[in-house]
């Protein structure tokens, strides 16, 4: 039994649970643990450096997750460690007894999930624990992309911008950046499908990929006209969005009602692929691409959304394992 610090006892004493306490006693509860750390181990390294053992795969797997969810750097992550006593649970940390990891070696863990293609591996190991729950029925897709910014200035040492990152034109707003393409479940509002590209490629050339075969419906915003056309034909229903233009340029009477009434309808049901924009952006606080090139920021990507989906999902997960959440 690991010696508890005095940080630890006073954490004990304190009276009131924090928001943060909270958050992560939950998702404490609903991530599969064991899935994700079977696709860890068999490529985790078996020695570090000067011969030393490494960190548990475990104990930087919880850690890197707390990157995800609270935006930190890797420098920022340590510090965190030291300073956030229920973080340091979380991780499974004592700070008198085990070694805190130093920010390199935060930064390797998140290279070798990189490396192996692991994230990919997460958000399907995520997928397939929801899909044992009940919560990916498949029966239809939405889809839609975001635009995630990238520094646009050339004051840097290579006195460029990012060449993998490009600029677009949203409305009378220039982005530069890239995009972030998903295809979520009807009913559930669940992320199954993601594709990144730079922010100029239109959303349509990718509908194609963000498809699992099985749906029997697609919803999607106008931006996706003639996507019926680049995807293959199997019997699907697909719901477009008309242009507001279009729509607005009818003469009034029943046919432009009937028509903004089926619009209406078809937005409430594409309105569930905000949802998880608004967990990675706005409860994430992923604002901006943390890295350079679409390699990396994909992989970070792919854990975002996988993590969304538990977020998102939490509730039922917590009370088909019998967790009353208050």
């Amino acid at each position: 039994m690991k010696q508890r610090s005095f940080a630890s006892l006073s954490f004990d004493a304190k009276k009131k649970p924090t928001r943060r306490e909270k958050f992560l006693g939950e998702m404490d509860k609903v991530v599969p643990w064991a899935d994700l750390l079977a696709l860890i181990e068999p490529s985790y390294p078996t020695a570090g450096r000067r011969g030393r053992p490494p960190m548990p795969p475990s104990v930087m797997l919880r850690i890197h997750f707390m990157q995800q969810w609270y935006a930190l750097s890797d420098p920022a992550m340590e510090d965190a460690l030291y300073e956030i006593e229920s973080m340091r649970r979380f991780a499974g940390l004592e700070l008198n007894e085990d070694a805190i990891p130093d920010e390199t070696t935060i930064l390797k863990f998140r290279r070798f999930l990189e490396q192996h293609g692991l994230a990919v591996k997460i958000l399907e190991a995520v997928n397939a624990h929801l899909s044992g729950k009940g919560l990916l029925l498949r029966q239809g897709t939405i889809v839609d992309a975001t635009i995630i910014q990238a520094p646009s200035s050339t004051k840097n040492r290579d006195k460029r911008r990012d060449p993998e990152m490009h600029q677009t034109k949203k409305g009378q707003q220039w982005y530069f950046g890239m995009k972030a393409h998903i295809g979520v479940d009807v009913e559930s509002g669940l992320v199954h499908t993601v594709t990144t590209t730079p922010a100029n490629v239109g959303d349509v050339t990718e509908v194609s990929k963000l498809l699992h075969g099985k749906e029997k419906t697609v919803y999607a915003d106008a931006g996706y006209q003639g996507a019926e056309k680049r995807a293959p034909k199997r019997g699907r229903t697909w719901y477009i969005a008309a242009k507001r233009g279009g729509v607005k340029a009818m003469p009034e009477g029943e046919l432009k009602d009937a028509v903004k009434y089926t619009e209406h309808m078809k937005a409430a049901v594409r309105s569930k692929v905000e949802h998880p924009f608004r967990v990675v952006k706005r409860q994430f606080g992923y604002q901006k691409v943390r890295f350079k090139g679409l390699f990396k920021n994909t992989a970070q990507i792919f854990t975002l959304f996988a993590l969304s989906n538990l977020w998102m999902a939490r509730r039922t997960l917590l009370a088909s394992a019998g967790e009353v959440r208050l």
